[in-house]
């Protein structure tokens, strides 16, 4: 199945005319995003129109505080990636700038989603604020598609908690308990287990000279994962695998800028220079400063031992 990205377009035509879409951020693609997205289409579906997410770059909060202040679970490249799996025909990015949020509600209707977009549905969260002020809600967008000829679905809260809890799964909740090393809590409320990824590049080969080589990346720098040790699963183009990661500065040697450093079990081959994605499964301890490398080594050991039972359950 193809999947067709546009950026600021003018106009949508081709493949993705006349669209359904589903509105939102989208960062984390979780639990709500994936009934947002499943929802939308279905009703593509029923049109017999092409579905797409409407998404916004930089992050609202980004752009109104001028500078990177949210923790972004998947950037821009990954959340393209994970709306791509999941059978949606493409995804929208507009410009979030100063002209986006100055504009009055109805004039997003107008001049966004009827003037560039020509949609056939649009699909939103029960808590969808839209336009200037965030004036534009979804009892508003609901009654703009029944006056100027656009199907409108309103998906409801989805809860972070099978027991029906206030707390509506939310990117808030997951980046709160990623910060605090909760790997079960937001791989539950995400749906999926949290995936970072980046580019192999070579480090010091501190972990080739202690017997745990590793592939290291550097994640976004808005990242606030808690620093410490994790149990993953790897992939890349042609392989994957499983292992132990340490997210951190290193104290015990420099103390120098965060690494994600992964050392993969039964794995001997190459990854400099290639694209990798890594799943987080559990977290296993946080951080530390060990007395030696002797002592280091000892505890990497203990490290391994404990992800490969994390993983076996």
């Amino acid at each position: 199945m193809s999947f067709t990205l546009l950026r600021d377009p003018a106009r949508v035509e081709g493949a993705l005319a006349r669209p359904v879409v589903c509105i939102g951020n989208f960062d984390g693609v979780h639990r709500g995003h994936k009934a947002l997205i499943a929802r939308a289409r279905a009703l593509a579906d029923r049109l017999g129109r092409p579905c797409a997410a409407l998404t916004f770059e930089p992050h609202p909060s980004d752009f109104f505080a001028k500078s990177a202040v949210i923790f972004r679970l998947t950037p821009e490249r990954e959340k393209a990636l994970a709306l791509a799996r999941l059978g949606l025909d493409g995804a929208i990015v507009l410009s979030f700038d100063a002209a986006l949020a100055g504009l009055p509600a109805e004039a997003f209707v107008d001049d966004i989603l009827i003037g560039r977009l020509g949609v056939a549905g649009v699909v939103a969260g029960y808590d969808f604020h839209f336009g200037a002020k965030r004036a534009g809600t979804p009892a508003f967008l609901a009654a703009q598609g029944a006056a100027k000829g656009f199907q409108v679905e309103i998906v409801e809260k989805i809860h972070a908690d099978a027991d029906g809890s206030l707390d509506a799964v939310s990117s808030t909740l997951i980046r709160k308990a990623l910060e605090e090393g909760d790997v079960a809590r937001a791989n539950a409320l995400l749906g999926h287990p949290f995936t970072v990824a980046g580019v192999v590049e070579h480090g010091k080969k501190l972990g080739r000279t202690l017997g745990f080589p590793t592939a290291n990346i550097r994640l976004d720098p808005s990242a606030r994962l808690a620093h410490g040790v994790y149990a993953v699963r790897a992939r890349w183009a042609g392989g994957a695998a499983e292992g132990v990661a340490s997210y951190g500065r290193r104290p015990t040697f420099d103390d120098g800028p965060a690494l994600f450093e992964t050392c993969l079990f039964d794995f001997s081959g190459d990854l400099y220079g290639a694209e990798i994605e890594i799943e987080l499964i559990a977290f296993l301890r946080p951080e530390l400063k060990f007395d030696s490398a002797e002592a280091l080594v000892a505890r990497m050991r203990e490290d391994e031992r404990q992800a490969k039972a994390a993983l076996a359950r």
